[in-house]
């Protein structure tokens, strides 16, 4: 019996592609830099900003608003709610959850740019519609930057607090001596 083994050499052939990286949004940025911050340093509770002459950064003056929150944070979210109150639809508890469908944003710009577009034609299903309203009119008729992403919105019903803080703090910035 004559058995002959053909043996065959297989040749594996790679391609390499070029990956080009798509640029990090915002959202992902503030995320990451989040992340990185937080491996190095314990959770704090972090006090208010000051500055160099060491008085706060934040100054509120409506006694109200200072006899009702006890924290920058508190006090921030107390100045949307009395600037949303009237708006329909606009439930501020958090900087969360209440800001997944956009309108929140929508009514804190249209509170005071009221000319840039019609709050009542608004509607919470769409979302996207909103983000992009809102922050087109907060960066070309305020100069608020658009720091947060309509995708990275659009991506969970529950946006990271940081980040829309942050967001509210500038048009908080912006408005904050226009007191209608």
């Amino acid at each position: 019996m004559d058995v002959r083994y053909r043996v065959q050499s297989v040749t594996k052939v790679t391609t390499q592609h070029q990956v080009t990286k798509k640029p990090l949004s915002p959202f992902a940025k503030f995320q990451q830099l989040d992340r990185q911050n937080s491996l190095n340093t314990p959770p704090s509770t972090p006090g208010t900003p000051k500055s160099p002459g060491g008085r706060p950064l934040f100054k509120f003056t409506d006694p109200a608003l200072s006899q009702s929150a006890s924290t920058i944070k508190d006090r921030l979210l107390y100045w949307c709610r009395m600037k949303t109150k009237e708006y329909e639809n606009v439930q501020l508890d958090n900087f969360s959850s209440s800001w997944a469908d956009g309108l929140a944003f929508c009514a804190l710009i249209h509170h005071f740019l009221p000319d840039a577009f019609d709050y009542h034609q608004l509607t919470p299903k769409d979302r996207r519609h909103n983000f992009e309203l809102a922050f087109k009119v907060a960066d070309e008729k305020a100069d608020i930057f658009p720091l947060l992403d309509v995708d990275d919105m659009m991506a969970t019903r529950k946006p990271d607090w940081k980040c829309v803080f942050t967001y509210v703090q500038s048009i908080y910035r912006r408005f904050k001596d226009e007191e209608i």
